[in-house]
């Protein structure tokens, strides 16, 4: 099985930044003064910035607009993206590579196209992808094929020659039951892991493993 397009997630997958999400809800809660109890940040795990803006009002007593915590959360988010998240040891050099050999790539991400743009041009390597397709804008979670499907429109390259590669479980599914194959890439924040590398066509721990991505997907 060939390679022609690739289609790459962010958080978790090229940049090292799942842990952004993981504190973001009770970092900023004590940016305003407020001391978060236990598990917020669990409660947090399935809520949009929107509902949990209005769960620190409702369950804190937060007087901001739930537009004034958003524009908070994001200022927050900004800041990370633009100034720290950092790629995945090997993704710089995977990508360069890819590109030469002719492979055409984009990105399918739940996060917001200008944070990730920020991100990925600062790290050097935005220029590599044909296009950003985001969750926001395609209008669908990457549970559902939707947000592979317009990529594979846009690469333009046969769905068994165009890798999906994710480190999340809920992607790597969907993808796999959409008919892509799947580079699955490990990182800590996803626990099912036996699960992920049953699923995968390639699984790979390190985003420096070339050589085992080349034997189940050579560059064509």
């Amino acid at each position: 099985m060939r390679m022609r397009g690739a289609i790459f997630d962010v958080d978790g997958t090229l940049l090292d930044s799942m842990s952004i999400w993981d504190t973001i809800g009770t970092d900023y809660l004590r940016s305003i003064g407020y001391e978060p109890r236990e598990n917020l940040n669990e409660v947090f795990k399935n809520m949009s910035l929107y509902q949990a803006a209005r769960y620190y009002q409702s369950e804190y007593g937060v007087t901001l607009s739930v537009d004034e915590m958003m524009g908070g959360v994001n200022a927050m988010l900004e800041r990370y993206y633009r100034f720290e998240a950092s790629l995945k040891p090997g993704a710089a050099k995977l990508l360069t590579q890819l590109q030469a050999g002719g492979v055409k790539l984009c990105i399918a991400t739940a996060t917001d196209r200008y944070l990730v743009e920020a991100a990925l041009e600062r790290c050097g390597v935005l220029s590599c992808f044909g296009e950003i397709f985001t969750c926001s804008e395609v209008g669908h979670g990457k549970d559902e094929p939707y947000i592979f499907e317009a990529a594979l429109r846009f690469l333009g390259t046969p769905k068994t020659e165009t890798i999906v590669f994710d480190d999340a479980l809920y992607a790597v599914r969907a993808a796999k039951e959409a008919g892509f194959p799947v580079a699955a890439v490990y990182d800590s924040h996803e626990k099912a892991q036996d699960q992920v590398r049953a699923l995968a066509d390639v699984y790979l721990e390190e985003l420096t493993q070339l050589d085992r991505l080349r034997k189940s997907f050579p560059v064509s």
